[in-house]
């Protein structure tokens, strides 16, 4: 955990006049999940159609549910995103006697006041609020007074009750809210310690943000941290509050839907970051009937305009299918190392080979690794239940003949072997699926695989032909 120190303000690098500045403040609670993931890109991304600045801020003020894992997990994927921020990264648990001093500056000008409530005190007060079916709101025999026991106290903000405020999101449109819904919240712990409340406010404030883009969970916050932000006289940021991320089946998203770590779907689900971040882009915002859209074009027409009132739906086949496109898309050679790192004594070179032939038919990596098992293969192969069918009975006197044809070929291509089964076939009078699912089976060990004539091709002369020799003397 980032040590706390005492430290007055943030040092953010002073931003020009009139730049854009968004930032990023996940709790380091538990791992980067796709809807803060979906946060981060689009606060970078409108930073950088802006040319402004995006920033970082671990808001990691609960000490007892912060952790190093998480906040080493946060970062990990904010860089296999290519989210990458300006400076370093802030800690907002840094920053704590700068927090203190503004609620201590807005005790002294008269917004906010010491409060004795006891726990007791204050659920009475809700057990009466439910009973007569009204909003609980704090009414505190302090918040007028100057005295009080010889004991320590919160610091409460001075909430106004008459009026109304009405926020300009740039989302959910003209937002309004009586002034009397909001309550006399707590800026200081007992113990000194401030509150989230007023620590993001700060935080806001020091580092220069101009536009806050969060999920509009956080849009009830925005008049409670107004209220701080009128009692200080600050300049209001411009907000957007983006709708959720929904299940499917229009449910609050749960990890059954698909809410996993960023981390999960790089290293369990095989997802290409392009694949993920291209996917988060189009849940909320679009571009006409654009799907694919690269990183340098979402950078060019990102706008808040166009993100979406609405809930967005996740859609785990639409994440495939856009992760199939990336996967056919990408160097061969930089696939082969990934693909590489999930089959044990794997061949870079070779599997930089097979990508063109094993891409068409995957959906991730995982699905990559799995059909690309057969190139190191140790002999003879383990048979799946279905190859094993396909080699019974006449299977392996047509597979005798496919091998002393192949054997005799001076060009082992392709094409060059295609023909060469071919023309078996049509001296036995057989279909050329009697003699390449045989084949198949031989080569591979499976009923399925890339093309017949790729993998010949892929295997070379002397392996194809040994593992087509290993079926003919097999003994069953």
């Amino acid at each position: 955990m980032a040590p706390v120190v005492e430290t007055r303000r943030l040092s953010a690098t002073p931003s020009e006049p009139g730049q854009v500045v968004t930032r990023f403040a996940p709790s380091p609670t538990g791992f980067l999940h796709i809807g803060g993931a979906r946060t981060a890109l689009f606060n970078w991304l409108f930073a950088r159609h802006h040319g402004g600045r995006f920033l970082l801020r671990i808001e990691d003020t609960d000490r007892a549910r912060s952790t190093q894992p998480a906040i080493d997990a946060i970062l990990d994927g904010m860089r296999w995103l290519g989210l990458d921020w300006d400076g370093h990264e802030y800690y907002q648990s840094q920053f704590e006697a700068r927090h203190a001093e503004i609620a201590h500056e807005l005790l002294a000008k008269g917004h906010a006041y010491r409060c004795w409530l006891s726990q007791d005190e204050l659920a009475a007060q809700r057990e009466t609020a439910r009973a007569e079916k009204r909003p609980f709101r704090i009414e505190s025999p302090w918040r007028d007074r100057g005295d009080g026991p010889d004991a320590p106290a919160v610091i409460r903000l001075k909430a106004p009750r008459e009026g109304e405020v009405t926020i300009p999101d740039r989302v959910q449109g003209p937002v309004t809210v009586s002034n009397a819904e909001l309550d006399d919240f707590v800026l200081l712990r007992s113990d000194g310690t401030p509150t989230y409340m007023l620590a993001v406010v700060v935080d806001d404030h020091d580092m220069g943000v101009t536009h806050i883009i969060r999920g509009d969970d956080h849009l009830n916050n925005a008049f409670r941290q107004l209220a701080i932000i009128h009692a200080m006289r600050w300049s209001e940021p411009i907000y957007a509050h983006v709708p959720l991320i929904h299940g499917a089946d229009g449910a609050k998203l749960s990890k059954r839907h698909g809410a996993l770590g960023v981390e999960s779907y790089r290293d369990e689900l095989g997802i290409l970051p392009e694949a993920l971040s291209n996917y988060l882009l189009r849940l909320g915002w679009g571009h006409g009937d654009d799907e694919i859209i690269s990183r340098e074009d979402a950078t060019r027409w990102f706008d808040l305009a166009h993100v979406g009132r609405s809930p967005s739906r996740f859609d785990t086949r639409k994440l495939e299918h856009l992760n199939g496109h990336y996967l056919r898309a990408a160097d061969p050679a930089a696939l082969a190392a990934l693909v590489a790192a999930k089959i044990p004594g794997a061949d870079e070179a070779k599997l930089a080979a097979a990508m063109p032939f094993l891409t068409p038919r995957a959906k991730d990596l995982n699905e990559l690794a799995e059909s690309a098992t057969f190139l190191f293969a140790a002999r003879p192969l383990a048979m799946d239940e279905k190859a094993a069918a396909l080699l019974e009975g006449a299977a392996r006197d047509l597979l005798g003949l496919v091998h002393d044809r192949l054997s005799a070929l001076p060009d082992w291509s392709a094409e060059a072997t295609e023909q060469a089964v071919r023309e078996v076939a049509e001296a036995e009078g057989a279909k050329l699926g009697q003699l390449a699912q045989p084949l198949r089976a031989a080569l591979t060990g499976r009923a399925t695989s890339p093309g017949i004539f790729d993998v010949l091709a892929l295997l070379g002369r002397d392996e194809s032909l040994a593992r087509i020799g290993d079926q003919l003397t097999r003994k069953d």
